[in-house]
């Protein structure tokens, strides 16, 4: 399948910017799962982009100019090919073992709610790992309400659970912390999500919980605000993905296999 992406990012800025710096992670790379076709970054005010890698082999792009000005716009245009992996993604850049995501960070620490919820999920799918990343899945989707009131950019997952109300990246946050309360590596994913109801969604991708194991199986992709399969994404910047590692090469929604 071929995708076609249209992206535009406006800034208004109420007092006149006297300068401005950014870093722009909006370029998916290749994987076996996707080929980038074309792509293309404009932005509105005369600079020049710089390309660089980070840490984790992500493409970014940099970019500063001095004003004043008070709008600017960023516009990324392209496509890539995709082909359906069930959910498996392999071919992508790693650079740190699956152990790293297993860390505690801000967002993602689990409280007592959290880790009796991800053992109580693991004590229904009898051993299996992969029905387990599926049983929470589906039990997170069950009690978490879609709601963009209560929660905030810097709403931890502890706060979102006790609410059960939040938006992609709260699921996203929740489900990673539970799958690291139970020794599954986990991670947070950027793309696009394309939707068959016409429906445009912006937001957070779904980060991704990896599952690390002496397999060739690779990473499955898990989207906490929803219960079926992932669509075909190309990494950039909507809609929230959880990723986990499995220990077998058997397809999965919700997590990543090496």
């Amino acid at each position: 399948m071929r995708i076609r992406i249209s992206h535009l990012t406006s800034y208004v800025y109420g007092t006149p910017a006297t300068s401005v710096i950014q870093m722009l992670r909006l370029t998916p790379r290749n994987d076996d799962g996707q080929y980038v076709a074309r792509w293309r970054i404009d932005v509105s005010i005369d600079c020049r982009l710089d390309q660089h890698e980070d840490a984790f082999g992500n493409l970014t792009h940099t970019f500063s100019t001095d004003g004043p000005f008070s709008a600017l716009a960023v516009m990324v245009e392209g496509e890539v090919e995709t082909r359906d992996t069930q959910g498996i993604v392999r071919g992508t850049v790693e650079r740190f073992p699956p152990s790293l995501y297993l860390r505690a960070t801000a967002l993602t620490t689990p409280d007592a709610d959290i880790c009796a919820f991800a053992a109580a999920s693991r004590d229904a799918a009898d051993g299996n790992v992969l029905n387990l990343l599926h049983h929470m899945l589906e039990r997170l989707h069950d009690d978490m309400v879609y709601d963009t009131d209560p929660t905030q950019v810097a709403t931890t997952a502890a706060q979102a659970f006790a609410l059960k109300r939040g938006v992609c990246q709260d699921l996203t946050h929740i489900f990673i912390a539970a799958a690291r309360s139970l020794a599954i590596p986990a991670r947070y994913v950027g793309g696009y999500f394309r939707r068959d109801d016409g429906v445009d969604e912006q937001g957070p991708a779904t980060p991704g919980p990896k599952l690390s194991c002496p397999s060739s199986a690779g990473w499955l992709s898990i989207r906490p605000t929803d219960c079926a399969p992932p669509t075909p994404m190309c990494g950039s910047r909507s809609g929230s993905i959880t990723s986990a590692r499995h220990p077998c090469a058997a397809p999965a929604t919700a997590a990543a296999a090496r």
